[in-house]
This record gives C-alpha cells, structure tokens and sequence, in this order.
C-alpha cells in the first residue's frame, strides 16, 4: 500500500463496460486519481492488460472470462487472490468475484448478475448469487475480518437512487427480492459508504445509452461500496467521479471513490 499525506488510502470501483473499448479512459483516469486500489467489472475478455496497467504503477489480478462479466483489481503493490469465485456454486464459472487481502485488508471486488428478464432463470441466479455473497460476507463477520466490498451490485437500493422508481419497478435491479437480498446483506453490520456520505439521494453511478438518459441526469444508483465496522469507522468519505461518463465513447458506468484512514 502506498501511504498518502495525511495517512489515507483511496479505493475506487469502476464498471467500464469492456476494458478493450475502455482502456485509454482507465488509463487517463488513472493518471489524473492515482488512487491506491481499482476496481474494475465487465472486462468482457479473456485478457487483462497488465502491461499498460503496470506502466502506470499498478500490478493487476483478475478473473476473466470469454464475452462476458470479468473483473480485476489493481492495487500499487502485488497481491495474491484469495478467491477467485464466490463459494456456494462449484459448478458456477461465471467470472463475477475477486477477493484479495491488501495490507491486512479484505479487498472484495464484485460484479453481481443483471437479472432480467425476471421471468426467467437469469433472475433465479441473482437472487441465489446474492444470497451466496450473504453467507460468504457472513463467514467474514463471524471472524471480524476487516474487508471493503466495492462493485456493480446491479440493485438499486432504495426509490431515491432511481431518477423515476415507477420506471424501474418491475425491472430486476429493483424488484423488491433484489432488495431485499441487499437489506440482508447490510443487516449483518456493513456500511453503505455513499449513503453514509451523501444521505439525501438523488446521486446515480449509472445512465444507460438509450434515450438521452445521461444528458438528461436519467440515472440510478448500482455501483457500491460497502464496509466492515472496523473500516466504516475509518471512512473519511465517499464520492462519485461523473466526469467519466462524458467522455467519448465512455462506459454507461463511472468510478465511485472511497476514502478511508490508514
């Protein structure tokens, strides 16, 4: 871990909707933050591209697939995964979980299943995935590991994370079964470190493409970082970077950054 001025550590997570279309916007956004810890989901590739990563300062463990999902964790020092899947499912190779220790620190980078349509199996998987995470997230507590969980949870907690609730009451990121699976997984003690940051809503990680919703603020809120105890009282604060979402060609998501003491 790098140690800043004043003794913090920023972590960051960051949907970019591909990583080979994103790149250079991982880069520069790199260059211009220089937080200690990325998050990175939906790589949609097999390859990470350490190399570019690590000219930059950072080294890179990653869990990948063909296509789809994907995620990686960029950190100033090596780390070594402590798990590359979410236990519970041996027979789910779906790449949506990282967990790595950082400094005597749980980094858990996740990138939870869409769900839709509900109607279908898709969303019998969120639901069962998420309840995986509970009892893993569990296991954790039960030990008092300190851990940061950061990621796209692809559920929009309450009806002030959503531009127009009414629009999204049937879709699976908000579909009461999706949210209450996040209210579980919050009652074991954890932290909703925006939430904590910013009380009053009304801030959104995500713009879909379609029908001017980033011009128009058409937003919601999935990209999340929850906390441990032990972290959430070292939380300095907790912030979204919306500038990412208006460049060329960006991803539908933007980074959230989390500040915590050392």
């Amino acid at each position: 871990m790098i140690a800043r001025t004043g003794g913090f550590m920023i972590i960051a997570t960051w949907n970019v909707n591909s990583i080979k279309a994103r790149l250079d916007h991982v880069l520069r956004w790199l260059g211009e933050h220089k937080p200690d810890v990325l998050m990175l989901q939906e790589l949609k590739g097999l390859e990470c591209p350490a190399d570019a990563f690590r000219q930059q300062g950072y080294t890179c463990a990653f869990v990948a697939q063909k296509t789809y999902n994907g995620v990686a964790t960029l950190t100033r020092t090596p780390v070594s995964p402590l798990l590359t899947r979410l236990p519970g499912d041996e027979a789910d190779e779906q790449a949506r979980y990282l967990e790595v220790e950082h400094s005597g620190l749980r980094l858990i980078n996740v990138y939870a299943p869409n769900g839709n349509p509900v109607d279908s199996e898709k969303y019998t998987y969120k639901l069962q995935w998420l309840e995986r995470l509970r009892l893993h997230i569990a296991g954790l507590r039960a030990k008092a590991l300190p851990f940061v969980i950061g990621g796209d949870f692809n559920i929009i907690p309450e009806e002030r994370d959503c531009y127009d609730p009414k629009a999204w009451h049937d879709d699976a990121l908000f579909r009461l079964e999706s949210r209450q699976q996040f209210r579980a997984l919050m009652n074991l003690g954890l932290t909703d470190a925006l939430r904590v940051s910013n009380g009053n809503g009304g801030e959104y990680t995500f713009w879909d493409y379609q029908a001017g919703a980033w011009p128009q603020n058409k937003g919601i809120r999935i990209d999340h970082f929850l906390l441990s105890p032990d972290i959430a009282d070292r939380l300095r604060s907790c912030r979204i970077d919306k500038a990412p979402r208006g460049w060329d060609k960006a991803s539908d998501h933007t980074p959230v950054l989390l500040e915590i003491g050392l």
